[in-house]
């Protein structure tokens, strides 16, 4: 990814969202020639020269301080994602000499995958990197999304399941909201990983394989997958409302841990009990699951996790 033209669209972009009015200007007579804000009015609202701005939207910065960089967030009402995103942009992390990004694999520990058993009674939980590579998964989740462990490596991927496998359009009530989210969160990963080969693959696929991947991506838009409530249409066990939480661990900073939650005593949580015992290992795959008589288990995992790398 090009830094430099990557810094301009963005903050073109972040100029072209905001209104005069929005940003407490009386605008001035004659007709505007670009939509939102001007260059000028950037650089006034943020206390800098325009020359100055300028050469920041450039990518010409050899020394910005932080100071100029708080400044220029807040005339252009930065949310604190894209802040982190702007810095990133200004001040790329430089690779680490001799390795590339991706090609060493990442392992979850033993201990993580102890927790993802016990988990895997009630909650599907995953825990994937920056690329979303699912990195580990329980036997819950593969029920509910797909068996990542009995895919080729390079396909052990959420972004890639979301945005490429056709089942994911039936899976997700809203599966171009989501599709688009993901792209979102692809652009904020590249912000922060620009030499990564493999995210860069990743993207360029999909811009040319989902039709609409091409404006989401040119419309800036940086989404951090936190939390983010999520409707599913499972083919054994139907409607689902989940609740996504993403957390982080401080010994392994580039693991999410990503879990899908129901209310208690929802018919969600009584729907992913029902999925529970569809996908137990110690039914026979021919065997009806107990209140849904039409439903049997197709050999599918148990709900331990499995080793994996990416």
């Amino acid at each position: 990814m090009d830094q430099n033209a990557e810094l301009r669209d963005f903050l073109r972009s972040r100029r072209a969202r905001l209104s005069p009015g929005a940003a407490g200007i009386v605008p001035g007579g004659g007709a505007r020639r670009v939509p939102g804000l001007r260059r000028e009015e950037v650089a006034r609202l943020a206390g800098v020269s325009t020359d100055y701005y300028t050469r920041l939207e450039q990518g010409r910065h050899p020394h910005v301080s932080e100071g100029v960089l708080d400044a220029v967030a807040g005339a252009l009402r930065l949310d604190d994602v894209e802040r982190d995103y702007l810095v990133g942009l200004v001040r790329p992390r430089s690779p680490r000499p001799g390795r590339r990004r991706g090609a060493v694999p990442q392992r979850v520990r033993p201990e993580v995958h102890g927790m993802l058993e016990v988990l895997g009674q009630v909650t599907p939980a995953v825990v994937t990197n920056h690329r979303q590579d699912v990195l580990a998964s329980n036997g819950l989740a593969r029920a509910l999304f797909t068996d990542f462990d009995a895919r080729a490596h390079r396909e052990r991927n959420m972004a890639r399941f979301i945005l490429f496998d056709p089942s994911a359009r039936d899976l997700f009530a809203r599966w171009e909201e989501v599709a688009e989210v993901i792209v979102a969160s692809l652009r904020l990963a590249s912000g922060h990983h620009p030499d990564d080969a493999l995210l860069n693959e990743l993207i360029g696929e999909a811009m040319a394989k989902v039709p609409r991947a091409g404006d989401w991506w040119a419309g800036h838009r940086l989404f951090q997958c936190a939390h983010a409530p999520m409707r599913l249409h499972h083919p054994v066990v139907g409607d689902l409302d989940l609740r996504y939480e993403s957390l982080s661990f401080p010994a392994d900073p580039d693991h999410d841990l990503g879990l899908f939650t129901a209310a208690p005593g929802s018919p969600s949580a009584q729907a992913l009990a029902l999925l529970a015992s569809w996908s137990a290992p110690e039914r026979r795959p021919d065997e009806p699951v107990p209140g849904h008589p039409g439903a049997v288990r197709p050999g599918l995992p148990g709900p331990g996790p499995r080793q994996g790398s990416v």
